[in-house]
């Protein structure tokens, strides 16, 4: 109540006593006028009787009479009212007066930062609860900004460091300290990745006072050092075994670190190096890992930075010394110009008197070229070090090289070993001389024989060298060959399990082997000679041998047919070869038969062929089966109108499996990778599908971190990976996605499976947890207890987009160099076509997708689902 309204009250109290006195007077006035009208003015006298009688018989004089009484009687009735009405109301006024000054207090505190003061204050009332509320946001507002005010201290430490350094040595150990300094750390070791030889080399280290016995390289993918680096992200362990390390102190004495972490340095998005630091605590603080990974782009981009400066001052120094060895060179050559400006005029004198001795020579040697270019043999004449001083012109119509080709080459670097020996063995012994033959490819890639004969002349003054006389023998050495390879081939005939003949294009017998005897039943020496109709073997086989016969004339290549021949009581399946033999003029001169029994063959290949019928039938009845249980899309589009699922697995079934489930209020999507694919995978998806409804359909209402924590226990069960002497490692990794449209919330959890949420422009990256769903744990080796899935709770509103995928499509090979497709492609395409609907992402995803594999096979299955609110 106002103070205005209080006066208003108080006035009105007053009045009403000025009326109480008005009307006791009025009351004891009007009875004057009355009797003055009375007595004065109508000459009456009346006694008191009289008087009362007047006042009954007359209501109006009664009336004027006794109404001041009543209008007083009527304002004291008034004033006992508003007494107890005033006193309730100052009553009122004094409680709302001290509650306010309780609130100016209250705001006051808070406004002076003194939250430790007001922390137990209690209102009752909605004014006092939105000053609660306003203080716990200004406490949390304050929180973040401390937050962010130490995170950004810290970034603009190393910032200062960074900048004061060109060198990565001084640079890398006062970042060390710093950073040691600034988060309580107790050692680090600082590592940059050497990219002639791919490992991460230590360059700094504080804190280790056994520096020798600390291992300074590292692979990527080796150690804590290398896991963190292959994966690009902050690595943070706790409960360090006791072994690890020791932090040895002057104060501390003898401590063990019970923490962890690995900062790798990410620039030009590639590794650059690694920082490792130890804590003596278990837990850490939060902000020590938010400012890591604002630091792992930070000093990594400057690390590329100092490497590249690094290269280019070494290649600014090399060229600064090849100008000045130009400078030089230049001046000599000047010199040089000036001396041969007076030897050629000397020269000139020369020229002339040797231009008639070469025109003589010249004609000696046309006449010696020509002898020589048509010469059976190569004369080549070879320095004292293998190089070819002279060759004569024959070389091109044997070897196919014009002299010029060969004249001051080294010919032992073609791999002539042999060629070599014998050189090496001429210049030790100069009074003997070799013959040796060896072969040899010509300048048009055929294969030569070649007999060479070497002698050293190098006492001789016109030879001056080793001599080696070539000639070609490859019709000499293939007639040798043929006759010897007839002669194994008599022999292989003779003893071959297989039926051979030797036919003209007549029909007539040259040559049977002793196998004959087995297939026809007839001696092979009565067969030679004889046409085939005039052999007594079976109709069928007549006829067959005729039309391949036929076949052979007419086609001239070979043919490989398959027919059944009746050998002794039964019948077996054989295969005919025949192949055609030419003569001269490539005259078709004999047919060879070459007959195998392969019925053993094709009994197994019947069995390979209806095992694999079976496998086949079996695999696509699991289709049907997978097919089943993978959510209908026209489903899922009922209640995420605006989504898509790229799912293309990689055989007939699939061990990428998306799920699908609707409560009351909730929306279950996830997109699930079971361990391998094909049939295997399948299976392993079955019991992913089943135990995931098993756990939605209890009553309990559970997170998607709790579901995995479930799911994780009950495949582990499944596949008794919980027993001591287990060796399944099967499991699966997994985004789970809850949407609840009714709170405008999503939540995730992931096994190595990340979610893209994409606001605007801008995509936030949800990481998941790094162990995946069943399979044998370090902590369920070790006897600890398991870490918890991590839940994590995004508002949603409207536009708001997320993607979910297995790895199947970044790991996909393709591209011009052959490389993997990447998360972080895929996430850039997100953020390029942020104006995209889901239909277009998905049409852009899938062609993308094609173009990237070309010619290479899919890795993977692909599993790849986006949602817009």
């Amino acid at each position: 109540m106002s103070t205005k309204q209080t006066t208003d009250i108080f006035s009105g109290n007053v009045t009403i006593r000025k009326s109480v006195l008005y009307g006791f007077a009025l009351g004891a006035v009007f009875p004057l006028f009355t009797g003055f009208y009375f007595f004065i003015i109508k000459n009456i006298t009346f006694n008191l009787s009289e008087i009362i009688n007047i006042h009954l018989n007359n209501p109006i004089i009664f009336f004027i009479d006794f109404f001041p009484f009543l209008l007083a009687g009527f304002s004291y009735f008034l004033i006992l009212k508003y007494q107890k009405e005033r006193k309730d109301i100052y009553n009122q006024l004094l409680s709302k007066e001290n509650l306010i000054q309780k609130y100016s207090g209250y705001i006051k505190k808070i406004g002076s930062g003194n939250y430790s003061d007001v922390e137990n204050y209690y209102f009752e009332d909605d004014l006092g609860q939105s000053l609660i509320e306003m203080k716990d946001n200004l406490i949390l507002k304050s929180q973040t900004e401390e937050k962010q005010n130490w995170i950004s201290e810290g970034k603009n430490i190393i910032d200062d460091i960074l900048r004061k350094h060109n060198e990565i040595k001084p640079l890398s150990y006062e970042i060390l300290v710093k950073l040691i300094e600034y988060t309580d750390a107790v050692q680090g070791i600082f590592y940059v990745f050497d990219d002639e030889i791919q490992k991460l080399k230590s360059v700094s280290s504080y804190a280790y006072g056994r520096e020798k016995f600390l291992k300074t390289e590292y692979k990527i993918g080796e150690g804590l050092i290398g896991q963190a680096s292959y994966e690009k992200s902050v690595l943070y362990r706790k409960n360090l075994p006791d072994e690890f390390i020791t932090v040895t102190s002057g104060i501390l004495g003898e401590q063990k670190p019970k923490a962890l972490v690995v900062l790798p340095l990410l620039g030009d998005e590639k590794i650059q190096g690694a920082v490792e630091l130890t804590f003596l605590k278990n837990n850490i603080n939060n902000n020590y890992l938010l400012l890591f990974e604002e630091l792992s782009e930070i000093i990594g981009q400057t690390l590329f930075n100092i490497k590249a400066n690094t290269i280019t001052k070494k290649l600014l120094s090399d060229s600064q010394k090849l100008t000045e060895e130009l400078k030089r060179n230049e001046a000599e050559l000047r010199e040089n110009a000036t001396q041969m400006e007076k030897t050629q005029v000397e020269l000139k004198k020369y020229n002339i008197e040797l231009a008639q001795k070469i025109s003589e020579v010249e004609q000696g040697q046309k006449r010696l070229h020509a002898l020589l270019e048509n010469a059976s043999e190569v004369i080549t004449i070879y320095d004292q070090k293998g190089i070819i001083q002279y060759v004569s012109p024959s070389v091109k119509k044997i070897l196919g090289f014009e002299p010029e080709e060969m004249i001051g080459v080294n010919r032992f670097e073609r791999g002539d070993k042999i060629l070599k020996e014998v050189f090496q063995y001429l210049l030790q012994n100069p009074n003997e001389a070799r013959t040796f033959e060896y072969q040899y490819t010509n300048k048009n890639n055929k294969r030569l024989w070649l007999e060479t004969g070497g002698r050293n002349l190098t006492d001789n003054p016109a030879i001056n060298g080793i001599i080696f006389n070539t000639r070609n023998i490859t019709e000499r050495k293939e007639a040798e060959t043929i006759k010897r390879l007839s002669s194994e081939m008599q022999a292989l005939s003779e003893n071959s399990p297989d039926m051979i003949i030797r036919i003209d294009t007549d029909g007539t017998i040259f040559y049977a082997n002793p196998t004959t005897r087995k297939f026809l039943g007839i001696d092979p020496k009565l067969l030679i000679g004889k046409t085939i109709e005039n052999v007594e073997i079976e109709k069928t086989i007549q006829d067959f041998i005729k039309s391949l016969t036929a076949e052979i004339n007419s086609e001239q290549k070979e043919i490989q047919k398959e027919t059944i021949f009746k050998i002794g009581k039964s019948k077996r399946i054989v295969q005919f070869n025949a192949i055609p033999e030419f003569g001269e003029n490539n005259i078709l001169n004999t047919i060879l038969f070459v007959v195998h029994d392969i019925t053993e063959r094709k009994e197994i290949e019947i069995e390979i062929e209806n095992k694999n019928k079976n496998i086949t039938e079996s695999i696509n009845y699991a289709q049907r089966i997978q097919s089943a249980i993978i959510p209908d899309f026209d489903i899922v589009k009922r209640y995420l109108p605006e989504s898509f699922m790229f799912y293309q697995p990689r055989d007939v079934v699939s061990g990428d499996l998306p799920w699908f489930y609707v409560t009351e209020d909730e929306i279950y999507i996830a997109a699930i990778d079971c361990t391998g694919h094909g049939v295997p995978g399948t299976l392993i998806s079955f019991i992913a599908y089943f135990s995931l409804n098993s756990i939605l359909n209890s009553k309990e209402k559970k997170t998607p971190a709790e579901i995995l924590d479930a799911l994780h226990i009950q495949v582990r069960r499944t596949l008794k990976q919980d027993s001591p002497d287990s060796k399944a490692r099967d499991g699966m990794d997994i985004a789970l996605v809850k949407i609840n449209y009714k709170i405008n919330q999503l939540e995730y959890a992931g096994a190595h499976r990340p979610l893209f949420f994409l606001r605007g422009d801008n995509l936030s990256r949800y990481k998941g947890d790094r162990m995946s769903i069943g399979g044998k744990s370090i902590a369920s080796r070790s006897g600890k207890e398991e870490a918890k899935f991590t839940n994590y709770k995004i508002d949603i509103a409207k536009k708001d987009k997320i993607f979910i995928f297995t790895d199947g499509l970044p790991d996909q090979i393709g591209g011009e160099e052959g490389r993997k497709y990447q998360a972080s492609r895929v996430r850039d395409i997100i953020i390029e076509k942020n104006n995209f609907s889901m239909k277009e992402y998905y049409h852009y995803f899938v062609n993308d997708f094609e173009k990237w594999k070309k010619n290479y096979k899919q890795i993977d299955d692909i599993l790849f689902i986006g949602i817009e609110f």
